[in-house]
């Protein structure tokens, strides 16, 4: 390892040295461990007593050889502070541990599975230019093998359930949210203790890559929640790992997250060497295709907090670390789940920006579902919610998401914020969605929305999937089948999503109506997206000069959808370059011009 870089924040392979490492049946346990007084490693080939490891390097390093090893063996570190007091700890680059409450580490072998995706690899692209449908879940509550809370589905065997269901609805990325090992079922992995070590609830190292392997050999792509700022403050992880703040910050003013976790000190470079390592480390070692990191707002500021003030060196660190990713792995997706309204966070580090590929729009999302909860009586005044997005939306890039944050802690799901009874509700939905997928950006929608759960989500349940024999939402879910479908194959919705004139609205000033039309375009082909969000129906007469013929692509008001119409409107000839559109209450059209 290169010790200079692993001290100055530099280096992206730390892993490779540290953590437990087994080659012909022994292992080598190293950690870093500078307060330290004694360290000892203790586990499953010691009957579990304690022997010394010895400091290697410049004594900030400490180092043990264990023969008669094997994979699978559980082990510990008990680390002595300068005091003598003695605390368990899992291995902070340990590649597995055993299911919690258990805190153990497990010696995996890194070289035992061999991919079998090089077509995928080696096209593989980070999406600017062409459709990116992310269908976001917790693995754990997808499907349950029984109804008990601690029953999950393994790795191998949710490749066989959910990758037939994703190819067949339309996505093309899965977005996993943590996959790291945590203690806590309701910290959904977002606060960790293993940032190595796929978690144990289902399964092995080996199976996880299994996984990402037959996603990618059925044309998925999978990106990973990653996070780079906070972790788990249980005794056996980082915590006073050395019996001293080694990872986290001394004070608790800055020290302690607004989750009650530990804030990482991204001012020293052996946490830096660790999280990009830990980044590094699934995409290299899983094949994983795009890390979206998570509370980046509470990295750039203080806190989160704008008022507190930029923090320069987790800037510094996140440029430093998506610069490097991006030149070992151009085809990459970074994104940053940021709140906030500061600048450049998807511009180049070269040009000042964080070198992230995509940001999430936050605005957008907040906006939109606070019109759709609104009356259609007071959707003229709030007219220009729909419009807003658009005033800002090329000072990055943007990726618009309904996720898992929407829809848990009585915020109610994507089909309940919808105004008015259940009836009006699904109409309202379809609408929003043809909005969502019009509108300029990739798309992330998380599980249950696309069959119009209304069940807020639970990590200890799975999907309500018994909704699908409602004829209301298996319509729905048709819906979503047939919006995603056509999202993939035309390229007008995707090809210039961060280009001027990929996109133009049409008319944006019907606030008495709550009309709106807009124009997607690409290289090939013009849409034209209608929608009419007031609860009555009204004709519009269309403007598409030039236009000799129009087609209806889709339409949210089908029957087969849970609407009103048998089929689509064929295609029509049209003259003067004019066309009056029928709007059903709370609908919408996609046309395309001929």
């Amino acid at each position: 390892m290169d010790f200079y870089g692993f001290y100055t924040g530099k280096i992206f392979d730390a892993y490779d040295y540290l953590g437990a490492h087994i080659n012909n049946g022994t292992t080598i346990f190293r950690t870093f461990a500078p307060a330290a007084s004694r360290i000892t490693v203790f586990g499953d080939f010691n009957h579990w007593q304690e022997w010394d490891m010895h400091k290697v390097s410049d004594g900030n390093f400490w180092e043990l050889s264990v023969p008669g090893t094997k994979e699978g063996m559980m082990y510990k570190y008990c680390i002595y502070d300068r005091s003598g007091n003695r605390v368990e700890h899992c291995d902070p680059y340990g590649f597995g541990m055993e299911l919690r409450p258990g805190s153990a580490s497990v010696i995996r072998n890194q070289q035992g599975y061999s991919f079998h995706d090089e077509e995928w690899m080696a096209a593989r692209t980070d999406c600017r230019q062409k459709p990116l449908n992310i269908y976001e879940l917790h693995f754990g509550s997808f499907k349950k093998p029984s109804d008990k809370a601690d029953s999950w589905y393994t790795y191998e065997e949710m490749a066989k359930i959910l990758i037939p269901y994703v190819k067949n609805n339309g996505y093309n990325y899965l977005e996993l949210m943590p996959l790291n090992e945590y203690p806590c079922d309701e910290s959904w992995g977002y606060q960790a203790t293993g940032f190595f070590s796929p978690t144990s609830r289902y399964g092995t190292a080996d199976q996880l890559k299994y996984f990402v392997d037959r996603c990618h050999q059925n044309g998925i792509g999978v990106i990973m929640d990653f996070v780079p700022v906070h972790f788990a403050v249980d005794s056996y992880g980082l915590a006073q790992y050395d019996g001293t703040a080694l990872y986290e910050y001394p004070h608790s003013a800055v020290g302690v997250s607004e989750w009650g976790s530990c804030n990482f000190m991204h001012s020293r470079g052996e946490v830096r060497s660790f999280l990009q390592s830990a980044a590094n480390y699934w995409i290299k070692e899983f094949h994983i295709d795009g890390l979206r990191m998570d509370a980046i707002s509470r990295a750039i500021y203080w806190q989160g907090d704008p008022v507190r003030g930029v923090n320069l060196n987790a800037v510094e660190f996140l440029q430093y670390m998506n610069r490097g990713l991006k030149e070992m792995y151009p085809s990459v997706i970074l994104a940053a789940e940021d709140s906030t309204s500061f600048p450049k966070v998807t511009d180049p580090v070269s040009q000042g920006g964080l070198g992230f590929d995509y940001k999430w729009d936050m605005g957008w999302m907040n906006d939109t579902l606070d019109y759709f909860r609104t009356g259609p009586e007071y959707r003229s005044d709030n007219y220009h919610k729909l419009t807003f997005s658009m005033m800002y939306y090329y000072n990055a890039r943007f990726l618009l998401p309904l996720s898992h944050d929407e829809v848990v802690h009585g915020k109610a799901t994507i089909l309940q914020k919808m105004n008015g009874d259940y009836d009006n509700k699904f109409p309202q939905a379809r609408a929003l969605y043809m909005y969502m997928y019009a509108h300029p950006g990739k798309k992330l929608n998380f599980m249950g929305n696309e069959f119009g759960q209304l069940r807020e989500w639970d990590e200890k349940r799975e999907q309500d999937w018994m909704l699908l024999d409602y004829p209301i939402h298996s319509g729905f879910a048709r819906f979503m089948k047939d919006l995603n479908e056509i999202y993939l194959t035309h390229s007008a919705l995707w090809e210039k999503d961060y280009q001027a004139d990929g996109f133009r609205w049409i008319d944006c000033h019907q606030e008495q109506t709550c009309v709106y039309v807009l124009e997607r375009s690409s290289k090939k082909e013009h849409l034209t997206a209608v929608f009419n969000f007031s609860d009555r129906s009204q004709t519009y007469e269309l403007k598409l000069p030039g236009c000799q013929k129009i087609k209806e692509l889709l339409n949210s008001d089908l029957e087969a959808y849970g609407g009103s119409l048998k089929r689509r409107r064929p295609a029509r000839k049209i003259t003067d370059g004019r066309y009056q559109a029928e709007l059903p209450a709370f609908s919408a059209m996609y046309y395309i011009a001929e």
